[in-house]
């Protein structure tokens, strides 16, 4: 049997723990998301379809149906931060729909969400403001690097022993791509080694 092909061991609370771990990262940057389009409510929505799984309802269309909206609402935004925290938000909600596949790409399912929402941070502070709306002007502008060193370090904070348990379970993800790829192998290398 090939790699690909072998089953990996994968329950509902394993899911669940992976919601809820996306969720939380898709937090840190929703706001984000919600100063440029105050009036849009899908990223909040998708965020809030992950965690009503993670907290012990039943996987549903709901997850799927937030999970497009969110990503949506991101493919709508002129504004780059605000595009990447509605794409967390859209992971966030698509975690609960993490196949028993060894496949690198279902990483996207467990770490998708914290890469994008590290992205839209890192994004915030090129543009010279930061999670909470602090406007920094040039000179008190965070560096963009040590926001997404930073961004990375409280993600992997947050993943628990089991979330990293279930993590490994999975080939590692490629060390190529676009930024969010790069800050998605980043992370997934940190959870491993730890």
């Amino acid at each position: 049997m090939s790699d690909a092909a072998r089953p990996i061991s994968l329950s509902v609370h394993d899911l669940r723990l992976v919601a809820r771990y996306a969720a939380e990262c898709a937090a840190v940057a929703l706001p984000l998301f919600e100063r440029a389009h105050p009036d849009d409510e899908r990223p909040a929505a998708a965020i809030a379809a992950a965690r009503t799984f993670a907290d012990g309802s039943p996987r549903s269309r709901i997850q799927r149906t937030a999970s497009v909206d969110a990503h949506r609402a991101g493919a709508q935004s002129t504004d780059l931060a605000a595009r990447e925290a509605a794409r967390a938000a859209g992971h966030a909600a698509a975690a609960a729909y993490l196949h028993p596949l060894a496949d690198p790409g279902q990483v996207r399912h467990i770490l998708g969400s914290a890469a994008c929402a590290t992205r839209a941070l890192e994004l915030a502070a090129e543009a010279g403001t930061d999670a909470d709306g602090e406007v920094h002007g040039r000179e008190g502008s965070p560096d963009a690097a040590v926001v997404a060193d930073q961004a990375l370090a409280d993600a992997a904070d947050r993943a628990s022993h089991a979330l990293r348990d279930v993590l490994r379970r999975y080939p590692r993800v490629p060390q190529t791509g676009n930024r969010v790829a790069l800050l998605l192998a980043a992370l997934d290398t940190t959870l491993r080694a730890d």
